[in-house]
């Protein structure tokens, strides 16, 4: 059993997967690296959680060989102490999570350190967002996750594209980012549920916890579709003018 330093006070820690290839964007290169606004997607993300003073440190987790990242962002990331880079990104989400919590163990991250994993293409977020997660989960024994009941009627899918039932959306809820746990936690959780799990709540809830759902923002969506550009496009410009 790991026991913590004496007067070891729980700090949180961004991670950010960055590895990803954005298949399903139809950009001709990595999506986080699509200019949005004019920037590149993943510096509106890294700019919000910048804003968050509570987080001791955010970490982009890059995959090998990764040279875009230092191109469009090195001078501007070199410029801040609490970002930090690393290389080891995997095949699939959860083990580049899973290689980030690693990094972070050996940069000096406790288990009982809280981390909030986020997505890089959630670039519309906004501070307050990563402030209320970690109001409301801190001193939860789980931890925590935004997320959005369903407002949409839900169906399933048959033959031929053709419906095949109704689901009930009554106590469902769409998961965001950032998801915040322990850091040893989830860990643990990442190993037992293996690579493809698809967020870090899953892979938690396999373990048999019950994460906290913390009401998330209709802006907090993942830039996945090409129409999803145009639409972070406008609802940034009206944040600026």
């Amino acid at each position: 059993m790991h026991i913590a330093p004496a007067g070891h006070k729980p700090r949180c820690f961004a991670l950010v997967p960055c590895a990803g290839v954005g298949a399903r964007a139809g950009t001709a290169g990595p999506k986080q690296y699509e200019p949005v606004a004019g920037r590149p997607m993943v510096a509106h993300t890294l700019q919000a959680l910048r804003q968050v003073p509570r987080l001791a440190a955010t970490l982009v987790v890059l995959s090998p060989g990764d040279t875009r990242f230092a191109e469009l962002l090195g001078p501007w990331a070199d410029s801040d102490e609490r970002l930090w880079v690393a290389d080891a990104g995997g095949a699939s989400r959860a083990e580049t999570v899973a290689a980030g919590l690693r990094v972070l163990a050996e940069r000096g991250a406790q288990p009982e350190d809280w981390v909030l994993v986020h997505d890089a293409a959630r670039c519309l977020l906004q501070p307050a967002w990563v402030d209320r997660l970690i109001d409301a989960s801190r001193d939860d024994a789980v931890g925590g996750l935004l997320a959005l009941p369903i407002a949409d009627t839900l169906k399933t899918q048959g033959i031929d594209t053709r419906v095949a039932g109704t689901i009930d959306r009554s106590g469902k809820w769409a998961a965001q980012t950032p998801q915040m746990f322990r850091l040893g936690l989830l860990s643990a959780a990442l190993a037992h549920a293996g690579p493809g799990v698809t967020d870090e709540s899953s892979a938690v809830e396999a373990l048999g916890h019950e994460p906290l759902l913390v009401r998330g923002e209709w802006e907090n969506f993942k830039l996945t579709w090409p129409g999803d550009f145009a639409l972070a496009e406008r609802l940034l410009s009206t944040r600026t003018a």
